[in-house]
């Protein structure tokens, strides 16, 4: 006979798998990290491609956990094409701290693949050298295929192209080859969560009320029949 704890176990196994293959196989799998960028705007959601460039997503996602992105901001806005955010270093309106800063200042391997550009998208922004990826990333405002092959995909929004719709919106002036926003866009916050975790743990407290339930009602019946 399986005990409570059997069920659950099986259930968080089937659990865990039915998210491992949710994703489309049209698309590279996105992992279950999810993060969040918070604007006077609204928020940007956006998740990342650990199976295409790992490197680069361990990276960006060890600057947001350590905080580095907080009031850094959109220093480029390019209506239908990107919306850029700057380098932490010198992007900041708040100093950072020394691991902060250690981890701002590395660089990443260029990890080109086949994803294409198109509305959504994150992709590494670099000098020219291809290994010379930073901080700076930006969120594709529609499809770009000229940059396929030469910029790292790492991830892609996951919810908030209606505030990205919004800043396409604001006023903005060039200086050279970019097109700026006339007033700073700031990243006000950031945070972080997993969706495996999420999903998983309503599902496991359900199922834990459920069976406990079960349990009282079986032995509600035993002590009727054998009393």
């Amino acid at each position: 006979m399986w005990s409570c704890n059997s069920v659950l176990n099986v259930f968080l196994c089937l659990c865990f798998a039915f998210v491992a293959v949710g994703a489309s196989s049209g698309e590279p799998q996105l992992g279950s990290a999810r993060v969040v960028f918070q604007t006077e705007y609204g928020d940007i959601e956006f998740g990342f491609y650990p199976t295409v460039a790992p490197k680069t997503v361990d990276h960006i996602f060890k600057l947001v956990r350590l905080g580095c992105y907080n009031t850094n901001h959109f220093f480029r806005i390019d209506k239908g094409f990107v919306a850029q955010v700057a380098d932490v270093v010198g992007g900041r309106s708040a100093p950072m701290n020394e691991e902060q800063r250690i981890e701002a200042e590395k660089t990443v391997v260029g990890e080109f693949s086949k994803v294409k550009h198109v509305r959504g998208i994150l992709s590494m922004g670099r000098y020219s050298d291809p290994d010379s990826g930073s901080s700076s990333f930006s969120m594709l405002l529609g499809d770009a295929p000229h940059l396929d092959g030469e910029y790292a995909i790492f991830g892609k929004v996951t919810k908030g192209d209606d505030t990205l719709k919004k800043l396409e919106q604001l006023p903005t002036r060039r200086e050279g080859i970019f097109v700026m926003p006339k007033d700073r866009i700031t990243i006000l916050s950031s945070y972080y969560y997993d969706t495996e975790m999420e999903s998983c743990e309503h599902d496991r407290s359900s199922l834990k009320r459920r069976l406990a339930a079960s349990f009282v009602e079986i032995e509600r019946q035993r002590m009727k029949c054998f009393p």
